[in-house]
């Protein structure tokens, strides 16, 4: 099991991911919205989760992660069928394996 701060650590590096992904998938005009929506609420969920995270309840913070990895996984699915840019695609691709693999560390 990861220790306090090193779930920290890795929470921290997930929350670059992901605004950089809301940046990518903001900028790139072409886009799918079904993409920029999904990572959209992804980001929407990020402040709840820093106080999950902060909260050193470990069913909490593993349930939290869960959750974050679905939507992952839904966004990574939709690069799949709606084929969007290399850019877009990328950073889509590292937020589902950023969540991903804190998912495994943490089960």
């Amino acid at each position: 099991m990861l220790q306090a701060a090193e779930i920290q650590q890795r929470f921290s590096q997930i929350q670059q991911t992901i605004n950089q992904a809301e940046e990518v998938t903001r900028n790139d005009q072409g886009a799918p919205s079904e993409i920029r929506d999904c990572i959209q609420r992804i980001a929407h969920e990020m402040p709840e989760a820093q106080r999950v995270m902060q909260s050193n309840d470990q069913s909490g913070i593993i349930e939290c992660i869960d959750r974050l990895e679905e939507m992952g996984d839904e966004a990574k699915r939709m690069c799949r069928t709606q084929q969007p840019s290399p850019q877009v695609a990328s950073v889509v691709t590292r937020v589902h394996d950023v969540l991903s693999d804190l998912k495994h560390q943490l089960h």
